[in-house]
């Protein structure tokens, strides 16, 4: 049956831990207006005391050392506003119970006091017979059960959301490939430098995407009002594929494995372990397919 709430999107993240006093101490946290929405088997009343409860039941397991887990659900911050006590601990109950965890002891705070809600849940990762749950491949699992926990309750995953945008994006999408295809097929680039001009000849704006670690990973596409990243354009924008189009030199694409940075406009940026990894890659596979044109030739 549906719950009388209805969800844009939600994330799930996972994994194993081995502090637990000191993340249950942040989850119970009163200045972050923790409320609690979930509890089982536990009858503590400060972190301290679940802490302690946890422990009696890790002390049959001495060989798993991050025996806690911690899980993190983040509805959108539209829908945190609308979610009541009652609902948070449907989500929370219907999560727990898509990941197996029923017979556990667990319990679940909300933080209220940014503008985006979430929940925090710990499980005692040592069930009451003292066998360790297998946590390989956690944070996927996390995520699909979240999505699971949304189809359920008549949400929108983050996968359909992402979907639906690109849907809705389709002809410009197709656009900003074919300006892509006029550059590389007739002004040819030979730089990153030279693909940014001529795109921008082209009315499309072509920006560095850079993360939280301030490090180049890609670009981004905007074009009429849009902004888009480069894979979410089409596979063949990703930063990796416009270097083997280019012919990036391979001097220049060690160098930037060696030091994770690169010039872009003249200026120095600092690049993601990734892409600078995948760039190295794209042209030592460019010099391979180079060398076996050249033998045949021969």
């Amino acid at each position: 049956t549906k719950a009388p709430f209805k969800f844009s999107e939600m994330i799930g993240l996972g994994k194993s831990i081995s502090h637990t006093g000191a993340s249950m101490g942040y989850g119970w946290d009163q200045e972050k207006e923790a409320e609690e929405v979930y509890r089982q088997h536990l009858s503590g009343e400060n972190p301290k005391e679940i802490t302690q409860e946890f422990k009696i039941i890790q002390s049959q397991n001495h060989k798993c050392k991050k025996n806690t887990l911690s899980f993190v659900l983040s509805p959108t911050i539209e829908d945190g506003r609308e979610l009541k006590a009652r609902e948070l601990k449907e989500i929370t109950e219907r999560f727990v119970k898509e990941m197996r965890l029923e017979e556990r002891q667990a319990i679940a705070f909300v933080h209220r006091n940014k503008s985006h809600l979430h929940i925090h849940l710990y499980v005692n990762r040592i069930n009451f017979e003292g066998k360790a749950y297998k946590d390989n491949f956690i944070g996927k699992r996390s995520q699909l059960a979240a999505e699971n926990v949304a189809r359920q309750l008549g949400m929108t995953t983050v996968r359909e959301v992402q979907q639906q945008k690109l849907e809705k994006v389709r002809d410009i999408r197709a656009e900003i490939r074919q300006i892509h295809e006029k550059v590389m097929t007739e002004m040819r680039p030979k730089d990153f430098d030279q693909y940014l001009k001529y795109m921008k000849q082209g009315d499309v704006e072509v920006l560095p995407s850079i993360n939280k670690q301030n490090q180049l990973q890609g670009f981004r596409f905007e074009y009429n009002g849009e902004s888009l990243k480069g894979s979410h354009v089409h596979r063949s924008l990703s930063m990796g594929r416009i270097a083997e189009r280019i012919g990036l030199d391979r001097n220049i694409a060690q160098n930037i494995a060696k030091e994770k940075t690169m010039s872009l406009l003249g200026k120095t940026i600092g690049v993601s372990p990734n892409l600078a990894a995948t760039l190295a890659k794209k042209t030592i596979k460019m010099a391979v397919k180079k060398s076996i044109g050249l033998g045949m030739e021969m």
